[in-house]
C-alpha cells in the first residue's frame, strides 16, 4: 500500500493506458485501486479499443477517457497528462494494461519521487531467463544500446512501460512520437535536457504465449523506432547545444573559439566541471592527431558523446592538430621509429608515390605524440577553467 499521506505538494495519479486489452484490463485496475487505497485517483485513457474492454470497468472508482480512434500509446499517455494537469496533479505514474506490471510495485517508486521531483524514473523490469520471450530480451538490449549512443547515459531497460513523469517535465518538452516510440524519445529528449533519469527494480509477468496481448507490429513499429534512432543519433552529434530544462548561461555570452576564456566560463555554467573539460579537450586534441582523414569530425562527434563529454570543446581542441605541423612531426616520429632515421626529402616520390606509406608513419607517430598533445592540452584547459570556477565563487 502506499503511504496514506504524500507531501502536499505531490499529486499523483496512475494512469493505465490501454487498446483491446479487455482481457486483462479489469484486473489491472483492480490491483491499482487496491494499492492506492483511495490516496491516489487511477485513471485510464481507452485508446481506440473495438473490444469492449471499456465495458469491464463498470462499477470501478475509476476516471475513464476515451479516444474515438487508435491514436497510439504516446497519445494516450500525452492525453492523460493533460487531463492530469487539469486536475491539479503534479505527477503520472504509467502502468501496462497487459498485466505485464505489478501495481503493488508502485511505492517502490515514492522515495525516488519525493527525493527528485523532477526526474523521470523508470521500472527496471527484472527478467526470469526461462519465460521471458527472446524477443524482450533482444528488444531491451538493442534499445538500451542506441540510448547510451544518443546520449551518454546507461539505462538499464529503456522499454519499459512502468514510469513516473513529472506533468512540468512533460509539458516542457518537444515531442513528436505518438506511438511505442514515444517512450525511447522522451527518454532520449530528457537526458538531453538534463532532466534526472532514475530507476528502481520491478517485478514483471510474462503469461504464456498463447495468452499474452501485444499490438506490437514487428515490420511498421520496428521501421518506425529504426528512423526515430536515426534521427536522434544524426541530432545527438550535431554541435550544437540543446535546449536545457533550467537556462544556466546567465546571458554571459556566446561560445566562440576567439574567446576561450569566455567560453569556458560560459561552459562551466552548463553543468560542466573543469576535470569533464579538461577531458573534453584532451579527447579532441588526441583524435585531432590520428590519421583520420575525412571522418576526423564525425569520429569526435560519436566518440564525445558516447562518453558525455563536450562536443564543442572536442572539436575546437582538435583543430589544434590541423595539417601541415602537428601530422608532419607524426609522420617525422613514426619515420624515424620505421627506419631509425628522420625524413628528410621532401619530393614528389616520398610524398607522392609513397603516400600511403607516411600515412601509415603518420599513425604510428599519432600513437606516440597523440596522448602527449592531449595531455597537454587537457592540463591547460582544467588549470584554465580551475581559475576561472574559482574567480567566479569569489565573486559570487
Amino acid at each position: 500500500m502506499i503511504p496514506e499521506k504524500t507531501p502536499e505538494k505531490l499529486k499523483i495519479i496512475l494512469v493505465i493506458p490501454f487498446y483491446n486489452h479487455g482481457k486483462t484490463v479489469r484486473d489491472v485496475v483492480i490491483s491499482a485501486l487496491e494499492v492506492s487505497g483511495g490516496a491516489m485517483e487511477v485513471m485510464v485513457v481507452d485508446d481506440g479499443s473495438t473490444d469492449g474492454g471499456v465495458e469491464t470497468l463498470s462499477g470501478l472508482n475509476v476516471k475513464i477517457i476515451r479516444h474515438p480512434e487508435n491514436r497510439g500509446k504516446g497519445a494516450a499517455i500525452m492525453t492523460a497528462a493533460r487531463e492530469a494537469r487539469i486536475a491539479g496533479a503534479t505527477h503520472i505514474v504509467t502502468i501496462d494494461a497487459d498485466g505485464q506490471h505489478d501495481p503493488k510495485d508502485f511505492p517502490r517508486f515514492i522515495p525516488i519521487i519525493e527525493e527528485m521531483p523532477e526526474a523521470i524514473i523508470v521500472g527496471i523490469r527484472i527478467f526470469d531467463p526461462v519465460n521471458t520471450p527472446l524477443l524482450s530480451r533482444f528488444g531491451r538490449h538493442f534499445s538500451n544500446f542506441w540510448f547510451r549512443v544518443q546520449t551518454g547515459y546507461t539505462l538499464r531497460d529503456t522499454q519499459s512501460g512502468f514510469r513516473v513523469y513529472p506533468l512540468l517535465v512533460l509539458q516542457w518538452l518537444k515531442l513528436r512520437e505518438c506511438r511505442y516510440d514515444f517512450e525511447v524519445e522522451v527518454l532520449v529528449k530528457a537526458a538531453w535536457a538534463g532532466i534526472e533519469l532514475r530507476e528502481t527494480d520491478i517485478s514483471v509477468y510474462y503469461p504464456p504465449a498463447s495468452e499474452r496481448v501485444s499490438h506490437f507490429r514487428l515490420f511498421m513499429d520496428n521501421l518506425r523506432l529504426s528512423v526515430l534512432n536515426t534521427r536522434l543519433t544524426v541530432r545527438s552529434i550535431i554541435p550544437v547545444p540543446h535546449r536545457r530544462f533550467a537556462a544556466r548561461t546567465g546571458g554571459k555570452g556566446n561560445i566562440t573559439p576567439l574567446r576561450p576564456l569566455q567560453s569556458l566560463s560560459i561552459l562551466l555554467t552548463d553543468n560542466n566541471s573543469p576535470e569533464r573539460l579538461a577531458v573534453s579537450g584532451a579527447l579532441g586534441a588526441f583524435l585531432g592527431a590520428l590519421p583520420l582523414i575525412a571522418c576526423q569530425t564525425l569520429t569526435t562527434l560519436f566518440t564525445a558523446n558516447f562518453f558525455r563529454l563536450n562536443k564543442l570543446v572536442a572539436l575546437a581542441t582538435g583543430q589544434i592538430c590541423i595539417p601541415p605541423l602537428v601530422p608532419a612531426l607524426c609522420i617525422e616520429v613514426g619515420y624515424y621509429i620505421r627506419h631509425g632515421r628522420f625524413l628528410t626529402e621532401i619530393s614528389l616520390n616520398t610524398i607522392g608515390y609513397q603516400a600511403l606509406e607516411r600515412i601509415f608513419e603518420w599513425f604510428i607517430g599519432s600513437l606516440i605524440l597523440g596522448p602527449v598533445i592531449g595531455i597537454l592540452t587537457g592540463v591547460i584547459i582544467y588549470v584554465a577553467a580551475l581559475f576561472l570556477k574559482r574567480g567566479s565563487l569569489e565573486n559570487s
